[in-house]
């Protein structure tokens, strides 16, 4: 045999040949050729290596190094470098995302090295093609054994004892389907293999087809031994043409070799297969349809009884398994039933391999134990989720089966507890969806599909999908009314119970699993006209619009910016938001998050877009309003959602008072929010034009000290309670109250209000400063920290990643030079006099995962540290203070010390119907536009309580000035990033607090305007 000193193994499965393998392995022979290596080295085509997302894929023999994304320019490199120098290509080497290190081992990459394999033991390293390479791989040894060693029972046995599953779809016991199929007495018996694969997003036994078929022929002959057949077929979809060309060439070579026709191996046993290659229709992967369409008819299912082992095909006994299940017999007989059943559940033995696809950064085919939790593949495995989105839910088993969100990523996936969640595993597709799906445009999708792919046979199938369909569609295009959902339950399970066959059946399966977890999403489709995930288009203008919670004009602003028409684009910002200075600088921009544009390369930067207009538009002429309203209402409460609320009621004629506590209004955004980041005098502009309208505020006044609650119940007609969250939480831990100690919010405003003490050193923090949490008051109090002079670490019991902090705050703050300390909690504070000196911290890892689908810190006993500080911040949440409101008010407070609300039919309404509530109050903590939001709801419900309440009509909004909106498109689009924000350079903002974010020039933003996709208009 001759030797070669490397072997070059070539992915050639479909996904690689797809992305030019064969192409690079041709370009690879031509160098090897030119450079007189072709007798040194081996190129090898495989099967398909499991790493789809990578391809092309090649792996070097004997070092096993692996080269991803491969393309033919780089063919020289390589062998010039790895084949000639012995120097591996790094670039070429896997990476992380996020990560600048490759991964040159095949076995240190997690996607590979957290695999079980058993079914594609042979993945990537076999020529599927080459009947000796498979048997060098103990190929055919099980079956050798079954026909020389075995009796029919004995192989029924050892399947039985392994305890495999049907793999198709059912999970039905092998060894038992086998046993009835023995025990039925016929001259004629078949074995089948369903290759049918007609599941969106499923490649499972394509690739098995294409890189180990032999397996697939090998687990059919000993089927054929145990129930005593001597023909077999395999039902093939003419879609996977390479599966059928790899099939037909072992089948040649298995004949060739005396293992597959007559007298296999000598002894006596007769046993040949046939390919049958299916048209594609879905229900065809019903195995009584399957077998209809081999004997020549339109593929249908029938009735059972009888089953397939009683009669089949063409009427005689049968048995069918799919690729997967027969992939997985000659290791069984090989090895024994009791190997196999030593891995997975105590119901579900063995491995199971997954088509991991959809919204994952590894999207390829995996093979785990059963029982392996849901969590484990798409984080460990599959690498979690591309740009920074939140997992929201895993499709598995295809259109028959079901989703399993977040709060479910630590299920173990086998078939007791996937039935149990309402889904099904199926052939093993496991399509990963991001925030950015839509639970009912999910089900829409699965409804049409099985609408298209029923055979129509029997009416609860043929006409509950359709009508299914139908209100789905209806629902996502906006047409949906109250009763849908009910209605669409009752046909759910009206066909469930009904349908003739096991497709018909489960196809109301991601119907049920989305109302079960995702009912909310239909009530907003319904009620609300509203797709969260921004993708029924029938429901918005443009998925940024939509995004935002108080539905600014996104679109027609950056337009506006684009024609260089500023002062028009000041007027739209202020149709919907009277803080828009402030949100261009602090806002969570969630609108961003579902830019289109991101999807090719970055979103547009809608909110520095937002900060210029402000920054550069002349200020409208604000007037007062006259009161035309005989109501006066209090707002308790000088914060976004209090100011918001009381401009939008002066606007309408009312008397509106608003009482703050603190000395200034602006709630968090003046108290919580360094000046860095928003200017005193940027947010005192947006409050003044609120005051010019009429809107009285009263600082430095709280209820309960300075007014009585009965006073404000008397003397006004409705109250809106908008107190904020102004208390930080507390950590519970020994040595919290040392003199030292500070809560986050408490820090920042106790700066913010003495503010020249601190920066003239009359209050100092000391030299180190401790910051707990990864929020951005966290980060907003170590940044001051830090500019207060001190050494500032962070300290964040889970990893960077998992920082509800903004992005560009933490980057901000690295930039700085402020450490973080991840998977670190505090312990105690320690101290001596009764001032801190030090915080004693834990080192954490990361342990299963939470209802957020963040993995739990866990505590690693005895990594107990010690850190000398003198201040320790904790800034880990925020809570509101109720206090003020009594006991007999009839407004209720929850566990949360937040404000139940949706009284008397109105969001914003408590259960007093007097008083109203919003903002953090009602939420926790939450964002400055959320806020805002929560102040127009309340104003609207305040409004329409009080003209309910007097017999009125509901209150219609003024003709607003018109403003044309310029539509302007490129012809092409062309790739660029989104234009940086200016900043003042890091060593020089860290001893004041100046404004750190400069603001973009006109020829930036206008150009960053241009990067707008204008998917708000219709052509």
């Amino acid at each position: 045999m001759k030797v070669f000193r490397s072997h070059a193994l070539v992915c050639g499965g479909t996904g690689c040949h797809a992305s030019g393998s064969i192409a690079v392995k041709k370009a690879l022979i031509d160098e090897l050729n030119k450079r007189n290596l072709s007798e040194e080295i081996k190129v090898v085509e495989t099967g398909c290596n499991g790493f789809c997302a990578m391809g092309p894929i090649m792996v070097v023999y004997p070092e096993g190094i692996i080269y991803m994304q491969i393309k033919t320019e780089d063919v020289p490199e390589l062998v010039e470098e790895h084949f000639i120098k012995g120097r591996p290509v790094e670039r070429l080497f896997f990476k992380e995302p996020g990560k600048e290190e490759g991964i040159p081992s095949m076995q240190d990459i997690p996607f590979f090295a957290l695999q079980d394999l058993r079914v594609l033991r042979n993945r990537g390293l076999i020529d599927p093609e080459n009947i000796e390479e498979y048997i060098a791989r103990d190929g055919y040894a099980g079956m050798a054994k079954a026909l020389t060693e075995l009796t029919p029972e004995q192989i029924v046995q050892e399947v039985l004892t392994s305890g495999l599953r049907g793999r198709g779809g059912g999970g039905f016991p092998t060894g038992l389907k086998w046993q009835f199929a023995q025990r039925f007495t016929g001259d004629t018996k078949y074995v089948l293999c369903n290759a049918d694969e007609g599941d969106p997003g499923a490649f499972m036994d394509r690739s098995v087809l294409e890189a180990d078929p032999h397996a697939v022929l090998e687990g059919m002959v000993i089927a054929a031994k145990a129930i005593g057949s001597n023909k077999g077929y395999i039902y093939c979809r003419a879609e996977y043409p390479l599966a059928i060309q790899r099939l037909n060439v072992a089948l040649a070579q298995a004949r060739e070799m005396g293992l597959l026709g007559n007298n296999i191996l000598d002894t006596g046993f007769d046993f040949d297969i046939e390919i049958y290659q299916g048209a594609g229709a879905f229900v065809c992967g019903e195995e009584t349809a399957l077998m209809t369409s081999i004997e020549g008819k339109r593929g249908m299912p029938r009735p059972r009884p009888p089953f397939p082992a009683e009669a089949g095909l063409w009427g005689k006994p049968s048995v069918l398994n799919n690729v997967e299940t027969l992939a997985n017999i000659g290791q069984i007989v090989l090895r024994g039933g009791e190997w196999y059943a030593n891995v997975g559940t105590e119901k579900s033995k063995g491995t199971k391999v997954f088509a991991l696809t959809g919204d994952v950064n590894n999207v390829g085919l995996v093979e785990v134990p059963m029982g392996t939790t849901l969590g484990t593949i798409i984080y460990d495995i599959g690498n979690g989720i591309p740009g920074g989105k939140k997992f929201k839910a895993a499709q598995l088993g295809g259109p028959s089966g079901g989703c399993i969100p977040i709060q479910h990523l630590n299920a173990s996936v086998d078939y007791e507890k996937v039935a149990e969640l309402g889904a099904i595993m199926g052939s093993g597709g496991l399509i990963v969806m991001n925030e950015d799906k839509c639970a009912v445009d999910m089900a829409r999708f699965f409804m049409d599909f099985c609408k298209e792919e029923s055979c129509g046979k029997c009416t609860p199938c043929r006409e509950g999908t359709k009508r299914m369909l139908e209100i789905l569609t209806n629902i996502c295009n906006g047409k949906g009314k109250e009763g849908d959902i009910e209605l669409l339950e009752e046909m759910a399970y009206t066909v469930k119970d009904a349908a003739l066959c096991g497709l018909g059946q489960t196809a109301p399966n991601p119907l049920l699993s989305t109302l079960r977890y995702f009912r909310d999403e239909y009530e907003e489709h319904i009620r609300d006209k509203k797709c969260r995930a921004a993708v029924c288009t029938a429901l918005f203008k443009s998925p940024c619009q939509h995004t935002c919670p108080i539905e600014m004009d996104i679109p027609s602003y950056i337009a506006l910016v684009r024609a260089d028409r500023v002062e028009d684009a000041y007027k739209v910002l202020l149709k919907t938001n009277p803080f828009p200075s402030a949100c261009g600088r602090v806002c969570d921009h969630q609108c961003m998050t579902k830019c289109r544009r991101g999807t090719l390369d970055e979103p547009v930067s809608i909110k520095y877009l937002k900060r210029y207009i402000t920054d550069q538009a002349p200020r409208p002429d604000i007037k007062p309003v006259s009161v035309t309203r005989k109501e006066k209402i209090a707002v308790i409460g000088a914060g976004p959602a209090g100011l918001t609320c009381a401009r939008d009621l002066a606007l309408r004629g009312y008397s509106v008072k608003v009482f703050e506590e603190l000395p200034t209004p602006g709630g968090m955004l003046s108290w919580g929010i360094p000046s860095y980041r928003l200017p005193r005098e940027i947010l005192n502009r947006e409050i003044d034009d609120i005051r010019k309208l009429g809107v009285a505020i009263q600082c430095g006044v709280r209820v309960g000290r300075d007014i009585s609650w009965d006073d404000v119940n008397r003397d006004f007609d409705v109250v809106y309670l908008a107190p904020g969250a102004h208390k930080s939480q507390r950590m519970g831990i020994e040595g919290e109250d040392l003199k030292g100690v500070w809560g986050g919010v408490e820090f920042l405003r106790d700066f913010n209000m003495n503010e020249a003490a601190w920066t003239s050193s009359q209050k100092s923090l000391g030299d180190r400063v401790a910051v707990i949490g990864g929020g951005n008051s966290a980060i907003d109090a170590a940044r001051t920290a830090l500019r207060l002079g001190a050494d500032v670490t962070i300290l964040y019991r889970r990893l960077r990643e998992d920082m509800p902090a903004a992005k560009e705050e933490i980057e901000a703050a690295e930039h700085e030079g402020i450490k973080i300390e991840y998977l670190v909690a505090p312990v105690r504070v320690i101290g001596s006099d009764g001032q801190t000196t030090a915080i004693e911290c834990q080192r954490m890892t990361l342990g299963d995962f939470d209802s957020s689908g963040r993995k739990r810190p866990v505590v690693i006993e005895g990594s107990n540290f010690t850190l000398a500080v003198n201040t320790v911040i904790a800034a880990i949440g925020q809570t509101p203070d109720l206090t003020f409101v009594p006991e007999g008010s009839n407004v209720s407070v929850n566990k949360w010390s937040c404000f139940d609300v949706a009284g008397n039919g109105f969001r914003s309404g408590t259960t007093n119907p007097k008083f109203f509530a919003g903002g953090d109050a009602v939420t926790g903590p939450s964002t400055v536009i959320k806020a805002i939001a929560a102040g127009h709801q309340a104003a609207d419900d305040i409004d329409a309580s009080i003209r309910k309440k007097n017999g009125e009509p509901a209150w219609t909004p003024p003709p607003e000035e018109e403003i044309s909106i310029p539509f302007v498109m490129d012809e092409e689009t062309v790739e660029c990033p989104m234009a940086a924000m200016p900043e003042m350079e890091s060593s020089l903002r860290k001893s004041n607090f100046l404004e750190v974010e400069l603001g973009y020039a006109r020829e930036i933003a206008m150009k960053e305007a241009t990067r707008c996709l204008r998917c708000d208009v219709e052509l």
